[in-house]
C-alpha cells in the first residue's frame, strides 16, 4: 500500500499548479468547512484539520484567517461538495472532488476535461468501491510495534502499519484521523508528521503506456486547471 500511496503523490506533483491556485483552493475549503461548523478549530475538527494541513502546505496565515472571516460573515457563497469518477486516459481509474456554487458549469468542466483527454466520465460508484478512503499518517521512525500498541491502547481500527526506509507509515479509516493523530502524538510529543492526511488510495495500479502519455498529462494539466476542482485521485503509474 505504501508504495502505491508514493506513486500516486509523485505521479500528481504536476497537478498542484501554482501556489495561487494552491492557496485559492484551501481558501475556499477552509471557507465552507468554518461556514458549516463554526469558524472555532478547537470545536471543528474538520476545520482544524484543514488549517493543520494548510499550515504544512506552506499557505499564508493570513489566507486562513480571510477565508475564516469570510465565513462568519452575513451572505456569501454557497459551495456544495461534487464527486466525479470515470476512467482517464490508458484506463486508469480516477476521482475528481469538486466545491462548486454552480453544479452544470462544474460536471461540464470535468466532463470536457476527460472527452478531451480520450477518457470516460461515468456515473457515482463507478470506480470508487476500487478505492480505499484513509487517513495517512507518515513520521521518521523504526518502531512500528511501539506505533501499533499506543494505537490499540487508543482504540483506533488501524488498518495497516509499513515500516520501510526508516519511516513508519499508518493507514486507518478516515474517520479516525484524530485519533491516529491523538494516539501517535502522546506515545511521543516530539514527533512530527511528513505526512498527516486523509486521502483515496487506490487498490490496484494502472500502468500508463508511452502512447497514453501525453493524453494522461493534458488530462491532468485540463483538471488543474479548473477552478471547481479540489483534489484529483487517480491509480495510474507513469513510465520511469
Amino acid at each position: 500500500m505504501g508504495r502505491s500511496f508514493e506513486n500516486r503523490k509523485a505521479s500528481m506533483a504536476k497537478t498542484q499548479g501554482a501556489k495561487v491556485r494552491v492557496y485559492s483552493r484551501y481558501g475556499k475549503e477552509i471557507y465552507v468547512a468554518a461556514k458549516n461548523g463554526g469558524a472555532d478549530p478547537d470545536s471543528n475538527i474538520s476545520l482544524k484539520r484543514l488549517i493543520d494541513k494548510a499550515k504544512k502546505d506552506q499557505v499564508p496565515t493570513h489566507v486562513i484567517d480571510r477565508a475564516i472571516e469570510k465565513a462568519t460573515g452575513a451572505g456569501g457563497e454557497n459551495y456544495e461538495h461534487a464527486r466525479y469518477e470515470g476512467f482517464g486516459p490508458g484506463g486508469c481509474m480516477v476521482i475528481v472532488d469538486c466545491l462548486t456554487d454552480n453544479n452544470k458549469r462544474t460536471y461540464t468542466e470535468v466532463r470536457n476535461c476527460f472527452v478531451k483527454s480520450n477518457a470516460k466520465i461515468g456515473s457515482t460508484g463507478t470506480v470508487a468501491h476500487m478505492f480505499d478512503h484513509l487517513a495517512i499518517f507518515r513520521y521518521e521512525g523504526d518502531d512500528e510495534d511501539a506505533a501499533y500498541e499506543a494505537l490499540l491502547e487508543a482504540d483506533v481500527d488501524v488498518t495497516d502499519i509499513e515500516n520501510e526506509d526508516g519511516k513508519i507509515t499508518v493507514f486507518a479509516p478516515h474517520t479516525e484521523f484524530f485519533k491516529v493523530k491523538n494516539a501517535l502524538s502522546d506515545m511521543d510529543s516530539s514527533l512530527e508528521f511528513e505526512v498527516e492526511e486523509i486521502t483515496f488510495v487506490a487498490q490496484t495500479e494502472t500502468e500508463i503506456g508511452a502512447d497514453d502519455l501525453a493524453d494522461f498529462e493534458k488530462f491532468q494539466t485540463m483538471l488543474d486547471d479548473c477552478d471547481d476542482v479540489q483534489s484529483v485521485y487517480h491509480n495510474a503509474i507513469l513510465p520511469a
